[in-house]
């Protein structure tokens, strides 16, 4: 069964993720619809790169996932097709293939080129549902457009080392459902640089000198339970996407707040680490 995935920033409120959802269903009935999510922040390139690259890896090789962040048809911001590590991805060229791709070279892109077809100010539903349609059915990508080798890249969002090799200077790209904040310092990155030695994270006014593999590698169960460090407290490590992650031990950003206010944490703020 053919699977098309949707990552809008469209949210709930408004007829648009029905739309879309209707339209692809009334072309392809036996479809097997999945939401990655349709919160992304408006226009929130790097979120959306940072979910979706973190999610199409778990659905099978010839799954179609359509972008709706930022899809808006110009000059500077085509359509496109992206065909890479088994997948399809349909989306506007923004940049945020570039970051789903930025360790593996895509084995096809395309620009769209469809007949008789204007994107108008829906173009997810107008020209990014035919094309996905088209793909789920086995339909070839030379068909609906031209090779296309002009990725729009966001060089901005990657780390930067500097020191002979002592700093790693990174941003914040993400900030979850728990408040966590997530870094663009990959695990990878971190490893190649350190060579053994002691290290310091800094963001803001927070320090850290030992990233964990846990949330609660902070805790030392060895330690009487009023000794141990615990909810509340500030931790760094590396997620579950290879990722340096801030977090606050067991938060609730609803109530208590989380790492990025309760140490004053935004998208794209600086977190730096300084090698010994």
């Amino acid at each position: 069964m053919a699977i098309i995935t949707l990552t809008t920033d469209f949210g709930y409120k408004d007829h648009f993720v029905g739309a879309v959802k209707g339209t692809i269903l009334g072309s392809l009935p036996e479809v097997n619809i999945v939401d990655i999510s349709h919160a992304i922040s408006p226009f929130n390139i790097q979120e959306c790169a940072y979910i979706l690259k973190n999610a199409y890896r778990s659905f099978p090789e010839g799954t179609v996932h359509i972008v709706g962040v930022d899809s808006e048809l110009s000059r500077e911001n085509q359509h496109i097709v992206v065909q890479v590590d088994g997948h399809y991805f349909v989306s506007a060229n923004n940049g945020v293939i570039s970051l789903i791709t930025s360790e593996i070279t895509p084995e096809k892109v395309v620009e769209i080129q469809l007949p008789n077809t204007q994107s108008g100010s829906f173009p997810v539903l107008n020209v990014f549902v035919q094309v996905a349609c088209h793909i789920a059915r086995g339909g070839k990508l030379e068909v609906i457009g031209k090779p296309f080798d002009a990725l729009k890249e966001l060089k901005e969002f990657e780390p930067r080392v500097s020191n002979d090799g002592r700093t790693i200077s990174g941003n914040v790209i993400y900030i979850d459902n728990y408040g966590n904040v997530v870094t663009n310092i990959q695990r990878s990155l971190f490893e190649a640089y350190r060579n053994g030695r002691d290290y310091e994270l800094t963001a803001r006014t927070t320090k850290i000198k030992e990233i964990q593999k846990s949330y609660n590698g902070i805790i030392n169960f060895d330690l009487d339970r009023s000794q141990r460090k615990g909810p509340g407290d500030a931790l760094a490590l590396f997620n579950s996407a290879g990722y340096i992650e801030l977090a606050i031990y067991k938060s609730d950003l609803n109530s208590v707040g989380g790492a990025s206010t309760l140490l004053g944490l935004n998208y794209r703020d600086i977190v730096t680490i300084n090698f010994s």
